[in-house]
């Protein structure tokens, strides 16, 4: 028997349990299946690492996740775009409804100022019924070759007939064909005597002439001093120093140094007389006139260029204004002084604000007024 103890070992082939020497390993075997009852220790198989593949981009669909990204931004986008747009609404109507509140006392809403929208169903009329009748009547003037046949066309013929004689004799009459007139627009004149209807017309050969016509003895006649411009004495000739040392002129005013004499005492001013049919030219000139503005002359002025920068016109005519810029009409009284000073015009009188056959000045200022 051998010195060495036994041990029991279990057979890996088929399972068997049997006893053996502890200390002789290679020699063992098992009896049943006559092997090696040990299997061997295998090495433990290290996880080895996935091989790389390089990516085949043109064939990977669209990662969802960025897609997704782009549709909540998308719908970010157009929710802010919603708050937006209803933050404006919201500060239009509180602003609509501050504008259109009752002003208090004492103020002018500017929602309440007056819109033109054209003539009144009244004005309308007038102009339909009257506008052909003054036109014909105007047609009938101008195909007149004489002082004398033109007469019976014109508003007070009576009293008109003798400056006309004496008008025409100093100045040419002026010769229109009806036949190349084109009106541009026609508007009813609210008169202070009453209604009347002016007129713009074009002519053939480019010139812009106005003509103003009020009813009288069931005729619509022409205001024949508004059409001529009337002066009882050509502007240029009084100038010149001759004819009467005073006279009444139709002219254009046009106020010197506007802004930097806003403060001063005087208004400076210069007249020129307007050339009949070139509304964008001025004849001859006067020197300066120099006009205190605490004077109901200067009240005068100062209102009528206020008016002319505000782009209206007198009597509140519904007519483009054909002065040339910064320039009013004027019916004034100019006086020609010659003594030892030498030789130099006053302006005595500023009769009206406009060409008018009518003594209202066209323009509001204070009742309470010292002397010219």
């Amino acid at each position: 028997m051998s010195d060495t103890p036994n041990s029991w070992f279990h057979c890996g082939h088929c399972g068997s349990l049997f006893r053996s020497p502890a200390g002789d390993a290679e020699s063992r075997v098992c009896p049943e299946c006559g092997l090696d009852p040990s299997l061997g220790v295998e090495p433990v198989p290290v996880e080895q690492p996935a091989p790389i593949v390089p990516a085949d981009t043109s064939q990977r669909p669209r990662e969802p996740e960025k897609s997704s990204r782009k549709k909540r931004r998308g719908s970010h986008l157009i929710f802010k775009l919603i708050a937006i747009w209803m933050l404006l609404l919201v500060g239009i109507v509180v602003g609509a409804g501050y504008l259109f509140k009752k002003a208090p006392a004492g103020e002018k809403s500017a929602a309440a100022e007056p819109v033109n929208t054209g003539p009144t169903p009244e004005e309308a009329a007038l102009l339909t019924e009257g506008g052909p009748l003054a036109s014909q009547g105007f047609f009938g003037f101008l195909a007149a070759g004489t002082p004398e046949a033109r007469n019976q066309f014109v508003l007070n013929p009576i009293t008109t007939a003798s400056r006309m004689a004496r008008f025409y004799d100093l100045n040419p009459i002026v010769t229109i064909a009806p036949e190349t007139l084109t009106l541009l627009k026609s508007a009813v004149l609210h008169l202070p005597a009453g209604r009347a209807i002016e007129t713009l017309w074009n002519t053939a050969d480019g010139r812009q002439i106005d003509a103003v016509f009020v009813e009288q003895d069931n005729e619509w006649r022409l205001d024949w001093d508004h059409f001529v411009r009337f002066s009882t004495y050509p502007w240029a000739l009084f100038l010149a120093g001759s004819g009467e040392p005073e006279g009444e002129f139709r002219l254009l005013a046009r106020q010197r140094l506007a802004e930097e004499r806003k403060d001063a005492e005087d208004v400076s001013i210069v007249l020129y007389v307007p050339r009949f049919g070139f509304v964008n030219e001025t004849g001859f000139q006067s020197p300066e006139f120099l006009v205190k503005r605490d004077t109901r002359n200067g009240r005068l002025l100062d209102a009528a260029f206020e008016l002319e920068q505000s782009g209206k016109r007198v009597f509140g005519l519904d007519l483009p204004h054909d002065n040339p810029e910064g320039l009013i009409r004027v019916r004034v009284k100019v006086r020609r002084i010659k003594d030892d000073m030498g030789s130099r015009f006053e302006l005595v009188d500023v009769l009206a604000c406009h060409w008018y056959s009518t003594d209202d000045p066209g323009v509001e200022i204070q009742v309470s007024e010292p002397e010219k």
